[in-house]
This record gives C-alpha cells, structure tokens and sequence, in this order.
C-alpha cells in the first residue's frame, strides 16, 4: 500500500510548531520529497535567514519566500513543503497555497513553541528584549490567520513526531484532491 500525492502539502504555523520535523516525517511516510522554504533560500542566497534579515530586512526576505514557494508549488513531483513562520501570514501566499497545494496549520500553544524555541538563536524576529513577550505577540496577531489554513491539526507536548505525522495523514485522508492511497 501506498499513496499518491496530487497537491504539495505546505506545512504552516508559528515557529517552533514542528513543520520541519513534521513535514520531514510525513514525507518519509508518504515517499515523497521533503522542502523547506527556508533551507531553499538560504541555500540561493548562500547566507543564513538571520544574515538575510539584518542585511536585506524583512521585506526583501518576505519577497524572495513569496517567490521560492511559488516556484515549490509548481514541481513536476508533489512533496510536503515546510514554510518559515510568516508565510502564511501574505495573502497572495495563502492564496496560491490553497490553489495550488494545500495548506496544513500545526497549531500549538504558546508554552509549546516557548518551549521549542527559547534556547534557539536562529529566530531573528526573537533578537529581543524580552523574546516570550515577542512570541506571545506574535502568536496573538498570526493565531486568526493561522486559523484560515485548509487543514489544522492541534499539537500537544506527549506526542512524538511519528504521531504528529500520522494525525496529519489522518487529516489529509479527508483530502481525495490531495492523496489517495494505492494499493
């Protein structure tokens, strides 16, 4: 038994949610490519998201991610894709991932992601004073946009990625434009 993948599966939600190990795991799952927006960028500009904030701002990031997941979304071959934390949050980019893939939401609450995040240097939007505040701001002006993806499924501290990939399979099984098993 298989599945067929006829939509990327885009994986959005606030930093530290788990969409990079999460959309890593679901595309093992599925035998599907695993791409992460962020990696693609870095790896085009050959410098680190920080280095690209500070250098470049966060307009010009915005752009080029905009730019990168368009060109995801039309791959010949259909994979899971992890988006940085504001992708979501441009309009064109909802748009264009709900017409061209589907957009699947991690929620978690906020002592989850601090808890993920806190010791982490690489989140240039938490270069700041007081880096929970910053989170929990965050995270009140992205959670009603956050709520606008196709699919959300809510993530708990008990469970392991496996099972976060599999409530995500779960989800999606209610997808027939998306994924269909094979036998």
């Amino acid at each position: 038994m298989g599945w067929q993948v006829d939509k990327t599966i885009v994986m959005v939600g606030m930093m530290g949610a788990g969409k990079t190990a999460i959309g890593r795991a679901l595309a093992a799952i599925l035998d599907v490519p695993f791409l992460d927006s962020d990696a693609e960028i870095e790896r085009a500009a050959n410098m680190s998201i920080a280095e690209i904030f500070e250098r470049d701002g966060e307009a010009f990031f915005r752009d080029k991610e905009s730019q990168v997941i368009s060109r995801l979304l039309d791959a010949p071959q259909k994979g899971v894709l992890s988006t940085g934390g504001g992708a979501f949050l441009a309009e064109a980019n909802r748009e264009m991932i709900t017409k061209r893939g589907v957009s699947v939401c991690l929620m978690a609450d906020i002592d989850l992601l601090w808890n993920r995040v806190k010791h982490k240097q690489s989140r240039p939007l938490l270069q700041t004073a007081d880096p929970r505040a910053t989170l929990e701001a965050l995270y009140r002006k992205r959670e009603p946009i956050y709520e606008q993806a196709d699919i959300k499924v809510t993530a708990r501290p008990e469970y392991s990625i496996d099972e976060m990939a599999a409530k995500v399979l779960e989800a999606l099984r209610g997808r027939p434009d998306v994924l269909k098993e094979t036998p």
